[in-house]
């Protein structure tokens, strides 16, 4: 078991009382604290939890502390609040996962879950965003349970004064740069005033949310089943859902692909996608592409070729087996075979190179020669997978990358052959 542990007040006061009933079962605690480098008294806060740690274990508490130090910083224009968040998220799975932890403890209490409900309504959230944060979530194979999420503010500051718990105040929240802190300085003081009860309604409307959220998702899940095709999306069979299905279909759909379906993203696709897209829509994790009725996700970073136009690259390509294209982003596999393939005295001497303008493949016997472009859409290649190399032997295309093996390149009957085959990385 673990709590997420900044040395603030709410973590604090989880981490004792998560102690105190460990030592009664014997279960021993990690206390994991990420160090986000944001304030000049972040160092101080990292002796701080070590020297709390210290002095519990020496008091025979069950406690260990578990520390990171972030290296990344927010990319130029990135919100450091959510910056700040994601980092924060991907530290503690690195570290539970490191000490074999799979509950982790979060300190969010009720007018946690009121302020986030109110900043999403005013950020213009759905349903997702509104139903602010659950009590209990399983992610990245890890149980993330928040056990304080129903308790006031004034009862968690009544146990740190009653225990006489020692913690840190963080200066961030008083820089009004940050949303959450214009509400608490500003905003909440005047609604509490005028609707003392606001707490603990807006984290029951959270809940009420909550609720509707898992049922849209439930009915989401039911509509993906008939509009997912071998983990891609069926643009017809999508379309004929109503508005309200397509969107939540395609952000289960997304969230399914590990792509985060913010509003902005959804509405782009919700106006770009039609069963004849051939698109590219670039998310964080690498891109969206539609081809011929089908809309897939593909892991990124791509790269892309690096040979300059009008070079080549000769390689010797009789024996089989791999061989890595310089320049290009994979490989040419290379088979004996005992017809249709490429006479091997050819294959020794292949000059790849860029497509070029007026490039012609033949795809069979008797067929005309015609260009790359009418080739690649007769064989349903999309935009993204002809970029691979030309084969050329003496100035003639011998080999397309995607397309195989140009049929007046042919070996003749009885002639040592091999065929080729380019597989991109």
């Amino acid at each position: 078991m673990a709590v997420a542990f900044s040395g603030g007040r709410d973590s604090t006061a989880l981490l004792h009382a998560t102690v105190q009933h460990a030592q009664l079962a014997g279960i021993e605690v990690l206390a994991l604290h990420v160090h986000h480098g944001l304030s000049v008294h972040a160092d101080a806060w990292l002796r701080h939890v070590q020297t709390l740690c210290r002095r519990w274990a020496r008091r025979g508490k069950p406690v260990r502390l578990v520390a990171e130090i972030l290296d990344t910083r927010p990319r130029r224009g990135e919100s450091v609040e959510a910056w700040a968040r994601r980092e924060r998220y991907r530290a503690l799975v690195r570290m539970a996962n490191a000490e074999d932890v799979d509950l982790v403890l979060l300190a969010h209490h009720r007018r946690d879950q009121a302020e986030t409900f109110l900043l999403q309504s005013l950020r213009g959230g759905g349903v997702a965003a509104l139903s602010s944060m659950p009590s209990i979530v399983r992610r990245e194979g890890i149980l993330w349970a928040r056990p304080w999420l129903a308790t006031s503010s004034e009862a968690i500051d009544n146990y740190v004064r009653a225990h006489r718990l020692r913690h840190v105040v963080d200066d961030t929240n008083d820089d009004a740069r940050f949303a959450r802190n214009r509400l608490r300085a500003t905003v909440w003081p005047a609604l509490q005033a005028a609707f003392p009860d606001v707490e603990a309604t807006l984290a029951a409307a959270a809940q009420r949310v909550q609720d509707a959220a898992a049922a849209l998702d439930e009915w989401a899940r039911i509509d993906l089943a008939n509009v997912e095709v071998d983990g891609a999306l069926d643009i017809r069979a999508w379309r004929a859902l109503s508005p309200a299905r397509q969107r939540a279909t395609l952000r289960a759909w997304l969230i399914r692909n590990r792509v985060e379906a913010s509003h902005h993203l959804l509405d782009r696709l919700g106006r770009e996608i039609d069963a004849r897209s051939t698109g590219r829509w670039p998310v964080d994790e690498g891109e969206l592409r539609g081809h011929r009725g089908r809309l897939r996700m593909f892991p990124g970073p791509f790269p892309l070729p690096l040979v300059a136009p009008g070079c080549t690259v000769r390689l010797d390509l009789r024996r089989p087996g791999l061989h890595r294209v310089p320049g290009w982003p994979g490989q040419i596999a290379v088979e004996t075979v005992t017809s249709g393939g490429l006479p091997v005295s050819v294959a020794a001497e292949v000059d790849l190179r860029a497509r070029q303008p007026g490039d012609r493949f033949q795809s069979g016997a008797g067929r005309p020669a015609r260009s790359l472009k009418l080739q690649y859409q007769a064989a349903g290649l999309p935009a993204w997978e002809r970029c691979g190399p030309i084969g050329c032997s003496a100035a003639q295309v011998v080999f397309v990358a995607g397309l195989g093996i140009d049929a007046r390149a042919i070996a003749r009957p009885g002639q040592p052959q091999v065929t080729l085959t380019w597989l991109p990385d």
